[in-house]
């Protein structure tokens, strides 16, 4: 720790940060643009000045820029001197010279960055009566409006682009004196970060299309905490709704999760729960016609076919909630339960659970794959399975390389400095894929393969590490071709092997990425098997497994924690008329089997199905209950890494939606079970599966509150929302 002095007052700040950093950690007031915690520092705006003294004697001191200064032992500075804060005035007063008078109508406003820091200046007056620079505005595709003379030319735009996502298809374009920030000529952004120049940038240069053509101000959405439904990450949301239309999603930070960033999938994929399409009342079929009900009409119905019923099964849902997939699981029990994988993805998720649970290996969160220095990715195209985790392993490639900077004494929050100094320079990322991935520009090497031969890549590093693949489970070919040294591989790919197990051993936090992509158990245990023989007892190495969909860990906890029937055993009892009842909990079946088995499971004497839009299952239902979407509802999700994090009701659905745990939950007494809030649901869920032991503290429970206590209709938002 350092100690600084900010106006005679002295305080301790960690080492290694500039005087911005440690002024706005410290809650002081002081203006910036340019600055980001992601981005860190490149000076480029002038308005976060700072006068800073020699020592206690100096009384005149000298003006600094606080993000490009070193909060260094006994520095000495001033927010409040009054040269300084004119000095500050008058940065802002010639940025806002060419910026349009336009707030009342600019689509940002109310969460500006730059009227803040206009405010905190102090500057209220324009004194500027000349013409104003103009520019001609680009469309940038369905998701990004582009208003560029709003620009104060911060670079955020640009840095976050190209340098931070990896983006090619943007810059900035001077002439003498101006610059445009925007692409060589129209056209949709291809990066799918694209969506964060929203939220990067501090002014309305970029505003959120889709949420433009709904338009609301700010401070009339409603929001709460939510976790994106789009993959497996479990990144953190706040999505804002009126009028019970969503109109847009927003990054929520979490330094362990997605830190500062969304992708577009995740930003923008949420017009499903706006579709016209949606199921809004529950429907019931009679007589070989289909009739919107009431709810209770509907429940009642139900009811009866389950009292009638000689068997009941149920199948659930990696999309769906922890509680909605227990509550099944408590309707129908145990042994007529299944998690709602297909069989390939359960026995890989399962073995995934296995692995990380036996170790030496972890699971890391995204922020330790930030500090990953060598990584394997076998099999895995995890940009588009797991994109916040490709926007991570694109950051990893830096860790090696700016470790040099210590020699070249330069802070790593200068990151002009550092990124002049180290150019192109990656640290170890290897690509074991069947195709081309976005992945590959910052890779050192490509291996394209089957994915047996990948698996056999990984056993051959395995084998290079430690001379054997301890913790893999291994059978027949594979492990005959483990005890041999791997024989099919030919040369150049045992050169690839040695470079590979030469590059991790060597890595300080190696990391192995794998995951469910190409439907491989081989490429799995090859993973495991890399990982496992990474791993010191002082040092385990890192092994990141990536699932599709936003619960398939979950599902698969709550399939693997009493050994419940794969998709096929319920295919079996349908077949054989040991249940003549089947629930579907928010599952598209034509994507979890062959098609012979779903014309089983859609021909049940009575199915139930609930979900929130028409698929083949609610196609062929008898009975169908509107499910609430994720903004609708609270739960919990686990996400791949194995964390659990509770999502909870943005908006109340209409009439006849419901979370799919309270429609359940209604049907039937559930083996006797109190659950009639979702408190107590957890508390019973916990009780009867263990493994799910803490997802109490995942979140508060409902009567946390003091009673009349008023909740905010939108978060507090600190300045820049970063």
């Amino acid at each position: 720790m350092a100690k600084i002095f900010i106006e005679e007052r002295e305080y301790e700040v960690p080492d290694g940060i500039n005087l911005l950093d440690a002024c706005l950690s410290l809650g002081f007031d002081l203006p910036y643009f340019c600055w980001h915690p992601a981005l860190h520092s490149v000076g480029a705006c002038r308005q976060c000045a700072v006068k800073q003294f020699r020592d206690g004697d100096d009384a005149r001191g000298r003006i600094v820029m606080a993000c490009m200064t070193p909060a260094a032992e006994g520095t000495r500075i001033s927010i409040a001197d009054s040269e300084v804060y004119e000095f500050r005035a008058r940065v802002i007063e010639w940025m806002m010279i060419n910026h349009p008078h336009d707030c009342p109508v600019c689509d940002e406003g109310g969460e500006c960055h730059l009227q803040d820091m206009t405010v905190m200046t102090g500057h209220a007056y324009r004194r500027y009566r000349g013409r104003k620079r103009t520019f001609r505005n680009q469309h940038l595709g369905p998701f990004i409006n582009h208003e560029m003379n709003r620009c104060i030319q911060c670079y955020r735009c640009l840095r976050f682009y190209r340098d931070y996502a990896g983006g090619r298809d943007f810059g900035a374009f001077s002439l003498n004196h101006q610059v445009y920030f925007g692409r060589m000529e129209d056209g949709a952004l291809e990066s799918e970060f694209s969506g964060n120049l929203v939220e990067i940038c501090p002014t309305g240069v970029f505003t959120d299309r889709s949420f433009k053509e709904h338009y609301t101000r700010k401070w009339d959405l409603t929001t709460a905490p939510s976790v994106c439904v789009h993959c497996g990450l479990g990144c953190n949301t706040i999505p804002g709704e009126r009028y019970g239309l969503l109109r847009r999603i927003q990054n929520r930070f979490n330094g362990a999760v997605n830190g500062y960033f969304l992708c577009d999938r995740g930003r923008y994929g949420y017009g499903f729960v706006n579709s016209p399409e949606r199921i809004r009342r529950p429907l019931v079929r009679e007589g070989g016609r289909v009739r919107a009900r009431s709810a209770r009409t509907a429940a009642a119905h139900v009811s009866r076919l389950l009292d009638s019923a000689s068997g009941v099964a149920g199948i659930g849902s990696p999309r769906a909630s922890l509680e909605a997939n227990f509550a099944l699981l408590s309707l129908v029990g145990a042994g007529n339960f299944t998690p709602g994988l297909s069989d390939s993805e359960l026995d890989i998720a399962l073995a995934m659970i296995r692995f990380l649970k036996s170790g030496p290996a972890r699971s890391p969160s995204l922020a330790e794959v930030l500090a990953a220095d060598a990584v394997l990715v076998l099999g895995e195209d995890v940009s588009n399975t797991a994109p916040l985790l490709a926007l991570c392993l694109r950051q990893s490639v830096r860790r090696q390389p700016l470790r040099q900077l210590v020699e070249l004494r330069i802070p790593r929050w200068d990151d002009n400095a550092g990124r002049d100094a180290l150019q192109e320079a990656r640290g170890p990322l290897f690509m074991a894929t069947p195709a081309a991935t976005r992945l590959d520009d910052i890779a050192a090497v490509t291996y394209r393969a089957a994915p047996g031969d990948i698996a056999r890549l990984g056993h051959a590093v395995a084998l290079k590490l430690s001379g054997s693949t301890p913790g893999v489970r291994e059978h027949g070919r594979q492990k005959r071709e483990a005890s041999a040294g791997v024989p099919e591989l030919d040369e150049e790919q045992r050169e690839l092997a040695a470079r590979i197990a030469s590059a991790l051993k060597d890595a300080e936090q190696p990391l192995v990425v794998s995951g469910a992509g190409l439907g491989s158990m081989a490429v799995v245990e090859a993973a495991a098997g890399v990982a496992a023989a990474l791993s010191t007892k002082e040092r385990p190495a890192l092994l990141s497994f990536v699932l599709p969909e936003a619960n398939s860990m979950g599902a698969a906890l709550m399939g693997g924690a009493h050994d419940s029937p794969n998709l096929s055993g319920i295919v079996e009892k349908i077949h054989s008329g040991a249940a003549d009842t089947l629930i579907v909990l928010e599952n598209d079946l034509i994507r979890r089997a062959a098609a012979a088995d779903v014309d089983v499971l859609l021909g049940a004497p009575h199915l139930i199905a609930l979900d929130f839009l028409p698929t083949a299952v609610t196609e062929a239902a008898e009975v169908v209950l509107p499910a609430a979407a994720f903004a609708e509802a609270s739960g919990t999700l686990v996400s791949c890494e194995g964390r659990a994090q509770r999502f909870f009701k943005v908006f109340e659905p209409g009439d006849g939606v419901r979370e799919s745990w309270r429609w359940l939950t209604g049907l039937g007494a559930l083996g006797g079970l109190d659950m009639h809030d979702l408190d107590s649901l957890i508390r019973n869920l916990v009780a009867k599966l263990p493994v799910f032991d803490g997802i109490q503290k995942a979140a508060p429970p409902s009567g946390y509150r003091r009673a009349g206590q008023k909740i905010p209709r939108q978060p507090y938002r600190y300045s820049g929302r970063t």
